[in-house]
């Protein structure tokens, strides 16, 4: 069973459209229009991939009861660390990945890469403060896998897992794509 979307607030929509529109690639396909709250909003949905039914939506709140003083940070505004809580799209292979980070690079946004052992990623912060990740596996799911993950669930205090192997910060003003 996949997730067809996830929602998040805004409060800029239109610089969320140009970084799921430019940056990320991803195709506005519906706006619905509702009452919220004693205002209305504004529902964009953007198709993330190939099937008809795998999208991220935002909600572009008119409600003067809201104020101005909520955060669409959805680690920060929680006072969490920035990228605790975020998006991770997949990538289908490393040239893919590769790809992606050019593209974020392309359109101004700085790219934290890492290779975490198992899967490759890349990093950027959307318009709303909300970290967002291309992220394709380098190797399958072994039973091994999915035994020490019950057994690391279980322990109260567990050790700390491989360092990545390699970490690479990509600022967008080098770039010469």
């Amino acid at each position: 069973m996949g997730v067809h979307h996830l929602a998040f607030a805004t409060k800029d929509a239109e610089a969320t459209h140009r970084f799921y529109t430019d940056a990320m690639g991803f195709e506005l396909v519906k706006v619905e229009i509702a009452h919220i709250g004693s205002g209305w909003a504004k529902h964009l949905f953007y198709s993330t991939g190939s099937a008809r039914d795998q999208l991220i939506a935002f909600w572009d709140l008119h409600d003067e009861e809201l104020g101005d003083d909520w955060s669409a940070d959805i680690s920060r505004g929680q006072g969490l660390p920035p990228g605790v809580n975020h998006l991770a799209f997949s990538a289908d292979d490393l040239d893919d990945l590769a790809r992606r980070r050019d593209r974020w690079l392309a359109t101004g946004l700085d790219v934290l890469e890492i290779d975490h052992n198992w899967c490759v990623s890349v990093y950027t912060e959307d318009p709303n403060g909300i970290m967002v990740e291309f992220c394709t596996l380098t190797q399958d799911f072994t039973a091994a896998d999915r035994a020490e993950a019950l057994v690391l669930l279980a322990d109260p205090a567990p050790a700390f897992s491989k360092p990545p192997a390699k970490q690479t910060v990509y600022k967008a003003i080098d770039y010469a794509g």
